[in-house]
């Protein structure tokens, strides 16, 4: 009867010490495992191609367009052929004005919301062309249009890829908006603290409803599109600049207009870094 308590005691020591082994190469397999990779973002993967594809496409069509226009127009590319057509097409303007405006909103659109160059060039160019007035209307429309496609676009087409690109920059435009909300977007609409495109997609990424885009990024674009569109007021007509040169179109208007864009940057900072702090 000893033997047999003894040879029972000798099993359940030896079945618990095996059940005490298995565990502890169980937590050791475990632990040697160590956590599971992460998944590569595959969906960013994709998306970031068709990024670049869409980019090309447009500048390869729009060098095409260039071309094709250089080659067959080349002779009546210069000043004086534009300033005898400059008359012709203010009077057309004036006898189309919804065609003529149509195009023009179209055209600036497509390049802002594209996050395509000359924006600035052609801010100028409609304030020149349309007045100040007329112009500021269609810039400031067009150019939140093309704020919010790219908007858009960051949010339901590439926001993985667009996610992975601009990470840093996203939490730190992020983090200042879940703090301040849309003044934030205000903020950096008015001084320009980041470039054009970038404050569009990023903050695709947000949750900042389409609406509170729209009129925050138009209510703050609005005093820099009537800077740049009073200084395209300024410039003279193509015949005067035909006629004189650059040195006899110095007016005090245009000179004025010059200060005013280099000083509206800085003035603007000044006076947001005065409001933050109160």
């Amino acid at each position: 009867m000893q033997f047999d308590i003894q040879h029972r005691d000798c099993c359940d020591r030896g079945q618990s010490h095996q059940a005490n082994l298995f565990r502890s190469e169980g937590i050791f397999q475990v632990n040697a495992a160590g956590p599971e990779p992460e998944q590569p973002d595959h969906q960013s993967e994709q998306h970031q191609p068709v990024v670049g594809v869409v980019r090309l496409v447009v500048f390869l069509i729009l060098a095409c367009v260039i071309g094709l226009g250089y080659y067959f127009f080349r002779d009546r590319l210069t000043l004086e052929y534009f300033a005898s057509q400059e008359s012709y097409w203010k009077q057309f303007a004036a006898q189309h004005p919804v065609s003529i405006y149509l195009v023009a909103y179209l055209i600036y659109a497509g390049i802002t919301g594209l996050s395509l160059p000359g924006a600035v060039p052609l801010t100028l160019t409609y304030g020149w062309f349309f007045g100040f007035w007329k112009g500021l209307i269609l810039v400031s429309f067009a150019s939140t249009t093309g704020a919010t496609l790219a908007f858009l676009t960051s949010r339901y087409l590439f926001r993985s890829s667009i996610q992975s690109r601009y990470q840093n920059k996203f939490q730190q435009i992020n983090q200042q908006f879940e703090k301040e909300g849309a003044f934030y977007l205000f903020f950096m609409r008015l001084v320009v603290a980041f470039p054009f495109f970038l404050i569009n997609v990023v903050m695709g990424l947000t949750t900042i409803r389409i609406s509170t885009f729209w009129w925050v990024s138009q209510t703050g674009m609005l005093p820099g599109t009537a800077v740049f569109v009073y200084a395209g007021t300024s410039f003279p007509t193509l015949q005067e600049l035909s006629e004189h040169g650059a040195k006899g179109i110095l007016t005090p208007q245009l000179i004025f207009a010059f200060i005013l864009l280099g000083t509206f940057p800085f003035l603007v900072k000044l006076i947001a870094q005065r409001l933050q702090q109160r």
